[in-house]
């Protein structure tokens, strides 16, 4: 997908002269269950882009991975995240039809439907509007590696 940029066809009182729009996608590789961070891609990325003021769409084309902000700094954290997440939703459940695509699959999409395929983000002063300690993950719910591809829309003022 490539970067654009327009400006908004429809002005309103909302709206402003300056409303820019971005489109991209970014391809996040897994190494099986857990979370990969790509903060860094996302910052670069944005500091190519001439908004100042906006909101930063995150949203991965997947139903058995998602997306979380979370501690970076930590790495206990993310251990202790696919400790809990696995002992929540079991793989293997008898109860499970969906099979076809292995034991993992049906507790991948479970663990995906209780987390979140989208993020908002505030953009201000060009810079994504993170806690110091925050970073933007993509968590793989699958055992195997995967490459994921997570599309952002950015819409905002220069």
């Amino acid at each position: 997908m490539s970067t654009s940029l327009a400006t908004s066809p429809n002005p309103s009182p909302w709206s402003s002269p300056n409303l820019r729009q971005a489109l991209t996608s970014f391809t996040i590789a897994t190494r099986g269950k857990g979370l990969v961070e790509f903060t860094g891609q996302v910052e670069r990325w944005l500091s190519e882009q001439p908004v100042r003021t906006g909101l930063l769409t995150l949203f991965i084309r997947h139903t058995s991975a998602s997306l979380t902000i979370q501690e970076n700094a930590d790495p206990d954290v993310i251990a202790d995240l696919n400790d809990w997440f696995g002992r929540l939703v079991k793989e293997n459940d008898p109860h499970f039809r969906h099979t076809l695509e292995g034991p993992d699959d049906m507790a991948a999409h479970i663990r995906a439907a209780l987390t979140n395929v989208q993020l908002a983000i505030p953009v201000v002063n060009g810079s994504l509007a993170l806690g110091t300690w925050q970073g933007i993950y993509v968590f793989e719910h699958r055992r195997a590696p995967h490459r994921r591809t997570v599309v952002a829309h950015l819409l905002g003022e220069d």
